[in-house]
């Protein structure tokens, strides 16, 4: 193939398109658990995270509630992939895994929020989310009915394989994807780029700007016991017990049925708790059709 422009803009384009076929092949599954929070500067501040708030009866004259503020911040930060693509293959048309290559860049791109937000969910028992404690702790800080602060937990610790039991209803989920910018195709193909110039190299890449940070602690549960059904159980009790400042019940498992998120290796575990007819000892399963199961092959 001759170099010259109307050429590399045709190639270009055939690489672009091998890109977006990608970018519709990976699954979405990260937003099973993030809410998408567009930014529009470098970070953004979640002090607000502190409070959830409630309606109270209207006697006198309206309360003002002040948002309480804390220090945590979502910076975004910057992603890439690049390719570089040989003069020589292209005099040569030697390009057949090229379009593979972009191909897989695409799908790469899509699926890296899910590698990120399930990162996140798994470091949750040793990452520390808006009130300084671990995201999944026992002693968050919660006022009770007098005003007193108490200790909350939504985890029972243990050493095993994570699975997690989500309110997925509300309008902030567990996780918080940040997104600044959205992932875009670059290309540097002119024949008088330095790359060119000095290493014979087309340079064809995509970036983005987004993060990740933790949402509401309450709506989630937390484990790395064995899934059983009296865990199960005790997670259900623990989320839908949860209240918040000045005892107000959240009122969690009301809604959509609940996510079951699991590691892969636990998939047969959480099915058997939520589909099977008769439980272990063959009384009946009064679990059945409570939760929907999600194996996630990002928590592997």
């Amino acid at each position: 193939m001759e170099i010259n422009t109307g050429n590399l803009r045709t190639l270009g384009t055939g690489f672009s398109a091998a890109f977006r076929g990608g970018l519709g092949m990976a699954p979405p599954q990260h937003l099973e658990i993030a809410s998408v929070v567009p930014s529009s500067t470098g970070k953004n501040e979640y002090g607000w995270l502190n409070q959830v708030r409630g309606m109270r009866e209207w006697l006198g004259d309206r309360v003002l509630n002040q948002i309480t503020q804390s220090d945590y911040t979502i910076k975004n930060k910057d992603w890439e992939d690049t390719i570089e693509v040989e003069r020589n293959d292209i005099e040569d048309d030697n390009l057949g895994q090229y379009g593979m290559l972009f191909t897989e860049m695409g799908r790469a791109a899509a699926a890296h929020p899910c590698e990120l937000v399930f990162a996140l969910m798994k470091a949750g028992f040793s990452t520390p989310c808006y009130d300084g404690q671990y995201y999944f702790d026992t002693d968050h800080p919660v006022l009770d009915e007098k005003g007193a602060v108490t200790s909350v937990a939504n985890t029972d610790g243990g050493v095993g394989a994570p699975w997690f039991l989500i309110d997925v209803s509300r309008v902030l989920k567990p996780i918080i994807f940040q997104e600044r910018k959205k992932v875009q195709f670059i290309t540097k193909d002119n024949p008088n780029d330095e790359n060119v110039f000095w290493r014979k190299k087309f340079v064809y890449g995509a970036d983005a700007r987004y993060n990740v940070g933790f949402g509401f602690w309450q709506f989630a549960w937390g484990s790395k016991q064995p899934l059983t059904a009296a865990n199960y159980a005790a997670a259900r009790a623990a989320l839908m017990g949860m209240k918040g400042d000045y005892g107000r019940p959240l009122g969690l498992l009301t809604g959509a049925k609940p996510l079951l998120l699991c590691a892969p290796s636990l998939e047969s575990a959480a099915l058997k708790i939520v589909n099977n007819e008769l439980g272990a000892d063959g009384e009946t399963n009064e679990w059945k059709d409570t939760a929907r199961v999600l194996p996630s092959a990002w928590l592997a």
